[in-house]
């Protein structure tokens, strides 16, 4: 064999190589991509969805809420709180509670119609939650031991709220509101935030479950009947009291007149 035609054979088996390597490579390359594919679009599509609602909650934010609590949420003298780190159970709970945003400056905020529906509330919670963290109401269902709610609750919750948890007055204009319209959601994220004049039960002084246990206590009584006659709004001795002095001794007094004239 010539040296011409011995290099020109060494030189085909190189391109050769070279092509084999390169077939190599594209097919690792293949193999890895779809591995990929496979296994990360869950997660870039639960990324994408995030960043949507916090994206969304923004605008809301920059529409309703930046003149009283700022447009860093780092709150405004005399007009709202700073909102970092409340996290998104309390923007849920003031939102969804349409106490937020406020109707105007008063002791307490009142209770309304939500100015936002369910899922803007979530958007503005996303947002808030994104710049500075905070409480978040927990997944799944709510309700635990209702017989140890009912003690707890009235450990922790009656001397405000009465032991029928139709609320009551507080001082200087402000009252603990009724728990009759609260959803399971919202009882959760008012201990979890404290809002207003009620404490925050963290998990020193509340485990999770303990919350969840006082929220199936809550809900049952709404249901519950009155076996024993007429409730009286269950708010307490001081009613029946009334009742007992306004009708029954009126009734006894002139059933007596009665007996009296006609002996």
């Amino acid at each position: 064999m010539t040296a011409s035609a011995a290099s020109r054979k060494g030189g085909r088996r190189n391109r050769a190589g070279r092509l084999g390597r390169v077939v190599m490579l594209v097919v690792a390359l293949g193999l890895f991509g779809g591995a990929y594919a496979t296994f990360a679009p869950t997660g870039q599509a639960d990324e994408t969805s995030s960043s949507i609602a916090v994206r969304e909650g923004q605008k809301l934010y920059n529409e309703s809420c930046i003149s009283c609590h700022g447009q860093n949420a780092q709150g405004v003298k005399d007009r709202g709180p700073s909102l970092i780190g409340v996290g998104s159970a309390s923007v849920e709970f003031q939102v969804e509670t349409g106490r937020m945003p406020l109707a105007r400056q008063e002791a307490q905020a009142q209770r309304k119609q939500p100015a936002f529906n369910d899922e803007q509330t979530d958007q503005l919670a996303a947002y808030i939650q994104s710049i500075g963290g905070g409480p978040e109401i927990p997944d799944g269902d709510l309700r635990g031991d209702e017989a140890l709610g009912g003690e707890l609750f009235r450990v922790n919750c009656s001397s405000c709220h009465a032991f029928s948890s139709n609320g009551g007055a507080l001082s200087s204009g402000k009252y603990a509101p009724s728990l009759e319209p609260a959803s399971d959601r919202e009882i959760y994220a008012a201990m979890l935030t404290g809002p207003q004049n009620m404490p925050v039960f963290g998990e020193n002084q509340l485990t999770p479950d303990e919350k969840k246990a006082i929220i199936a206590y809550v809900q049952t009584q709404k249901t519950d009947a009155d076996p024993g006659g007429w409730g009286i709004g269950r708010t307490g001795p001081v009613p029946e009291m009334v009742v007992i002095f306004g009708i029954g001794i009126v009734v006894c007094l002139f059933g007596a007149l009665w007996i009296a004239g006609k002996s």
